[in-house]
């Protein structure tokens, strides 16, 4: 059945037709660019369950025969980053090789992963977000280098696209936030640093893991609304004064009073 809703979504991008949903738009619009990338022209209703894709090119939001292509590939990448997660935080490579292991086999994991949901695109974010967040962490004794800019600057992408699959991706941020006040309360009992060398610590943070991730977010929905300009069934949700600009609706172009 969800593949059935996501997989009509992808088509409303590719024909660009306006629609509305209760997720944020980052999972459909991904879905609907692995298709457009790969030959899908957007032309398959997804009315029912269980019904045939026949000519239909669907292997790119799928991933079926290319495996690697797309919700497929996302999910294979969550084994190697749940493998580096636990080998940066114990050190020890059975612990790694044993998680890895245990995903590779889980059924849910793998069923998952081979249809057109937004769980394994939401999985790679959320999973990515908490390995950015540990090795940013393993680099705590060289901060503001290259590498430190790059993980904390990471986990703030990771944070954005997890909020812009789902929003049950707010408590992937509400586990970077906590780590973050307490790496900072941690600083500001550090005697030997200076109040304006934890200002700057303070402000990194805000920048990367606050503003980045918002303006991540809000871009989202500009892309959308930018992409999605003809009518279609979402319509209804928004005003005569928004509805007037969709290509297609009885009301575009008509001047509307304020």
């Amino acid at each position: 059945w969800d593949e059935t809703h996501f997989g009509k979504m992808g088509s409303y991008y590719i024909n660009r037709t306006f629609f509305f949903d209760v997720h944020p738009p980052l999972g459909k619009m991904l879905i609907g660019l692995a298709g457009y990338l790969s030959g899908y022209d957007g032309t398959f209703p997804f009315q029912k369950p269980g019904d045939r894709y026949e000519q239909h090119n669907y292997v790119g939001m799928r991933g079926v025969r290319f495996y690697r292509l797309f919700c497929a590939f996302l999910g294979s990448c969550l084994v190697p980053f749940a493998y580096l997660t636990v080998l940066e935080l114990s050190k020890s490579l059975p612990a790694a090789l044993l998680t890895a292991f245990i995903l590779i086999f889980d059924t849910g994991c793998i069923t998952l992963s081979q249809y057109i949901l937004l769980d394994p695109i939401l999985m790679f974010f959320l999973m990515g977000a908490v390995l950015s967040m540990v090795k940013c962490n393993s680099c705590a004794d060289r901060p503001f280098s290259i590498s430190w800019w790059f993980w904390l600057s990471l986990t703030g992408v990771n944070l954005a696209g997890a909020m812009g699959v789902k929003f049950v991706g707010l408590f992937v941020v509400l586990f970077v936030g906590l780590n973050t006040i307490y790496d900072l309360w941690d600083l500001l009992g550090n005697l030997s640093l200076s109040l304006v060398m934890f200002g700057k610590h303070l402000l990194a943070r805000v920048l990367c893991l606050i503003l980045l991730p918002l303006c991540l977010y809000t871009a989202m929905f500009a892309v959308h609304f930018t992409v999605l300009n003809k009518s279609g069934p979402g319509d209804g949700f928004f005003s005569s004064a928004f509805q007037s600009q969709l290509i297609g609706n009885n009301l575009h172009n008509v001047s509307i009073p304020e």
